[in-house]
């Protein structure tokens, strides 16, 4: 039962990053990066700073 909540919340982190990924310059595919926990905080991270760079403009 483990495996499916933590495939749903896999899932559920994955749809979102897979749009919003291509709007910060970022490969789509970098959201699969997501299955692991400590990977979707790494993306978050990353989206930041680029967020950063971008209001700098």
């Amino acid at each position: 039962m483990e495996m499916l909540w933590w495939l749903l919340i896999a899932a559920a982190s994955i749809i979102p990053m897979f749009k919003l990924l291509p709007h910060f310059g970022l490969n789509q595919y970098w959201a699969l990066f997501c299955i692991l926990p400590v990977g979707t905080i790494v993306l978050l991270w990353v989206m930041a700073m680029k967020l950063q760079e971008l209001e700098k403009r």
